[in-house]
C-alpha cells in the first residue's frame, strides 16, 4: 500500500466531523508509527531490558 493510500484510508476512518487538526494529528500518528517499525525491521530498535533500566533511572531520580 502506498503513501497515499494509507493517507486516504486513515482519513476515510475518521468522522464526519473530523477537523483539520484531528486529520493531522492521525497522519503524525500513522507516520510515528511507520517509522518506528520501520526501524524495527532494521534492527535498530531498543531491548526491552535497556528500557527498563532507562526508565528506573527517570524514576529515581
Amino acid at each position: 500500500m502506498t503513501s497515499k493510500e494509507i493517507a486516504l484510508k486513515t482519513i476515510e476512518q475518521l468522522p464526519e466531523s473530523a477537523s483539520w487538526e484531528d486529520i493531522q494529528e492521525r497522519i503524525n500518528f500513522i507516520v510515528g508509527v511507520r517509522k518506528g517499525l520501520r526501524e524495527l525491521d532494521e534492527g535498530q530498535g531498543i531491548l526491552h531490558e535497556a528500557v527498563k533500566e532507562e526508565f528506573a533511572a527517570w524514576l529515581t531520580d
